[in-house]
Order: structure tokens, then sequence, then C-alpha cells
């Protein structure tokens, strides 16, 4: 059984991996010269970044796909837990740190916001209902076969939908819940981590905390790109010959069934294609004449964003590995969004992989990926945004990290700390990732039925035609992606039964 797979990001490679274990003979062809899409790396100088994902959660669905080949996960990828989430500072000096642990992330928010720790508990463990009803059914199975409605499991689910507020948005349950604002502010944060606004978005989101603090937070032991060029090499393993610097630029058909692609390096046949880039994109490059889900495609974009990566000749001891600097209208920087736009206070995360991977930067020094939400690209003047961007977040973190030892930390204060530095905007994140107009999630979930509306991880119009990744089912996010993997071969072994597999692992 010929499968070709589109892309080697993340959901690629580990779809890769499933479709060999199940004896497919699978080439995964790479525009890129390497693994990973978003989840891959790069240096400047002596500074290594990660280009994308910053938070790694859900470390089985990596382990998995180890066990599955038969394999020790330890011996090939190891990673370690964060005793603490993440640091959160406010303009006006408050500062937060979350612990990992449930129990301590309440004692310690009542500690700092004077709320009781019995209402944050509450509130943990209303997400903890929320996941244990919902996850497994809306996020590991297909939403789109007749197979999934007619399990009891699913039927339980929607008979809870009235508790579940999927009608009342992410902002409304945080208030309703927790009370404080800058615990409000906190939690709505959430919301980004699939693009999406926390005044729009379904409530039923407001379980994306018990990812964070019952399951855990990690890193990789080298980085988030450990994830990436572990898969790749363990696909390797297992036989699957890759392709880099090849560019797919058709999916063939014949009488609406897939025959193979056509590259950049000619055409190869196949029975089956699994496609990993943007489905917008899938449809409008590499399908021409096809039917298109039009519903689907115009659903609303996800968020995008503006990262720089700066290399700083210093350490911040009072930074850990995963910092937010909150804005002081966080209704108005969503609505700047929502309107395609940048508010002029935003909210900066601020991620320093270097704090745990002390290669990362030089003795001394950190490696800074600072990211700020953007709108999709529609065409914006983005280098006349950036600089000014640019500036405002200087002034910022200068504001918030240098004071008081410099008594009016202004822009070129932190500015003098930077040796190396590289930016990129929407338009470039389109062009490296193949995620249209940058978005970085697909569309958004700016909506109560937005599962249900994404696109399902098959064609329903060409036979031997499957989609996985962050702008399919079930959505984006490394963990998602790893489950729109597991997904997606599910289908595949309906139709093709496992078969017993050739090792004869190549590259290119």
């Amino acid at each position: 059984m010929q499968t070709i797979i589109i892309g080697a990001g993340i959901a690629g490679l580990a779809a890769a991996v499933r479709l060999a274990q199940a004896g497919h003979t699978v080439t995964v062809c790479e525009a890129n010269g390497g693994p990973g899409g978003k989840l891959s790396q790069f240096s400047l100088g002596e500074y290594r970044f990660d280009f994308g994902p910053s938070l790694f959660t859900m470390p089985q669905y990596v382990d998995e796909l180890f066990s599955l080949a038969g394999e020790d996960p330890a011996e090939h990828f190891r990673y370690v837990r964060l005793p603490d989430v993440c640091h959160y500072w406010w303009q006006d000096g408050t500062r937060f740190t979350a612990p990992a642990a449930t129990d301590d992330l309440a004692r310690a928010a009542a500690a700092t916001f004077g709320v009781p720790a019995g209402r944050v508990a509450d509130f943990m463990a209303d997400a903890a209902r929320k996941y244990e009803l919902t996850g497994r059914t809306f996020l590991e199975k297909s939403l789109h076969r007749a197979a999934t409605w007619l399990d009891w499991s699913v039927a339980a689910a929607l008979l809870r939908i009235p508790g579940l507020d999927l009608f009342r948005s992410m902002h409304a349950v945080h208030a309703r819940d927790l009370g404080h604002p800058k615990l409000i502010q906190l939690f709505d944060r959430f919301a980004t981590y699939n693009g999406s606004n926390p005044y729009k978005a379904p409530g039923l989101l407001s379980m994306i905390p018990h990812f964070e603090h019952h399951f855990g937070a990690y890193l990789p032991e080298g980085g988030m790109f450990d994830i990436s060029q572990s898969l790749f090499e363990l696909a390797q393993r297992l036989g699957v010959h890759f392709r880099f610097n090849t560019r797919v630029t058709e999916i063939r058909r014949e009488r609406r069934c897939v025959v193979g692609v056509t590259t950049s390096g000619g055409s190869l046949p196949a029975d089956n294609v699994v496609c990993n880039m943007d489905v917008w994109l899938a449809y409008d490059k590499l399908l021409p004449g096809a039917k298109k889900p039009a519903r689907t495609l115009r659903q609303q974009k996800s968020t995008s964003a503006v990262i720089f990566y700066w290399g700083i000749r210093r350490e911040f001891p009072e930074l850990g590995l995963h910092n937010i600097f909150f804005s002081d209208d966080y209704a108005r920087e969503f609505a700047a969004l929502e309107a395609g736009e940048l508010a002029e206070d935003v909210t900066v995360y601020v991620n320093i992989s270097s704090k745990l991977v002390k290669s990362d930067a030089p003795a001394g020094c950190e490696n800074w990926f600072v990211m700020v939400n953007a709108p999709a690209d529609t065409g914006q003047d983005w280098d006349e945004w950036t600089r000014g961007l640019r500036e405002r977040v200087l002034t910022r973190l200068a504001q918030q990290l240098l004071a008081p030892a410099s008594s009016a930390p202004a822009a070129q204060d932190l500015e003098a700390l930077i040796v190396e530095e590289r930016i990129v905007t929407p338009p470039q994140l389109e062009a490296l990732t193949g995620s249209h107009q940058g978005a970085l999630y697909g569309t958004s979930s700016n909506n109560p039925l937005a599962a249900f509306l994404r696109h399902p991880n098959f064609s329903q119009e060409i036979s031997g035609l499957y989609f996985l990744g962050g702008s399919v089912h079930p959505g984006g996010g490394v963990p998602l992606c790893l489950l729109s993997a597991k997904i997606t071969a599910g289908l595949l072994a309906a139709r093709h039964p496992p078969a017993p597999r050739s090792v004869a692992p190549t590259s290119a």
C-alpha cells in the first residue's frame, strides 16, 4: 500500500510512524530542507531557537508512538516536568508564578489575589469534569463518521451539553467562577492556545488549563525540536522515505480517486495521499478543479503572531521558561485582533528555553522567543506595524524588567542587550509554514459549534485523500496535531487493514 504524506510537520511525522507500523510503504514529501514544520529550529550566532510551539503537554502522545513501534520511549525521547507553569506579570507591579500542581495553584492564587483557594479548586475540578465528559469523544475520534455518534459516550456528552458552558463564553465562565479580574485575565489567556478570543470562544474551552495543571507541562531535554527530531528518526527506523526540498504541486486524481502527486522533482504514484498542509491552501494550490467545502473554508481564521527572536547578552533570574506580560485592557486587545488590527497595549509572551537547555545560549546570556498575538494577514502593512510594535514591546519589557536599576527605563536600554535578532510576521509564517494568511491554528474556535465545523480528516469527495494537522479536526497545537495523526491513521486502517511491514529506511 503506497501512501504519500505531504508535509513533515509534527502531524505528518506522527502519521508516518503509525502508517509505516501498519504496513504502508510511506513517502513523506517536504518543501523545506528538514523535518518539523512549525516545530523546527534555527540558530543565530551562538543562540539556538525553536521556531514555533514552545509549550509541551501530553507527552504520552509522543511516548505512545515509540511504544507502538516496540521501542522504549525513554531511550529515544526524554523530557522534564515543570514545577511552575508560567510567570505572569501585570503593569501595576503584580506578579504571579503559577505552580503546576492544581492544589498548589489554588493556594498560590488565594495568597496573591485573595480568592478563596476552594473557589479556584472548584474551577479546576469543573475543567477536569468537562475534559472527562468530552475530551476523548471530541478530540480523539472523527466527528464526521456515523460510528462516532452511535457510541454511548457521545450520547452521554450530548445529554450534558447544558452544563458544559457551550453557549457561554470562556470569559463569562471565568468571571462567574473566579471573580478577581487578574485571575480572570490569566485564565482567559488559555483561549490563545488555539488562536481564539476568550470573549467569543465557548466556555467548554475552560477545560484547557486541565491539560497543564493536571497532566503537566514539560520541556524536552534538547528543546521543543527534540519532538520532531525523535519522531523523524523513529520514522526512518520504520522504513519511511523522506524527500526534503520537494514541493508537492498537485494531488493527482482519476475518477474521484487519488492516484499520486506531482512534485517539484517529478510524479509519484500513491494509493493514498495524507495532506499535512493547511487545508485552505491544499484546496487552492493542490486540487485544481476539485469541489471545495465552502462552508468549512469560510470559517474565521485563528490569530497569527509577530515573533521576535532575540539573543540577549544578559541573564534575568526573575524570568522563567514561560513568561506573560499582560496588557491592561484585554477586551480592547481582542477587539483589535477581531478587527484585523493590533492594539497599542498588547500582551507579550517571552519564552526562554536556555533557562533549562543551557546550550541554547552562551554563558551569562539568554535566548528570547518574544511573541505577540496578531491578526491573520489580509494585506496589512506589516513592516510599518512591526517597527512600532517592536518599540512598544521593548519599552514594556524594559519598564518591567530594568526598573529600579534604571530610573526611567526605555526601549533603548533593553535594545542594547540584543546581540542577535530575527523577526517573523504573518506573511512570513505563511511562506515558511504553509499556514494560510499566517493563521497558526487554521480556523478559530470563536463559535460554539467550531469543533463540528472544522474540516474532517478525510475527503468526502475524493477517495484515498486524507487531511491532518492544525487546520483540520481536532485543531491546532502539538497534542491535537498528534491526535489528528492518530484519527487519520485509524481511518486508513478501517479502509486498509494493517499488513506486515518490511523495513528499509531511506532518506533524501
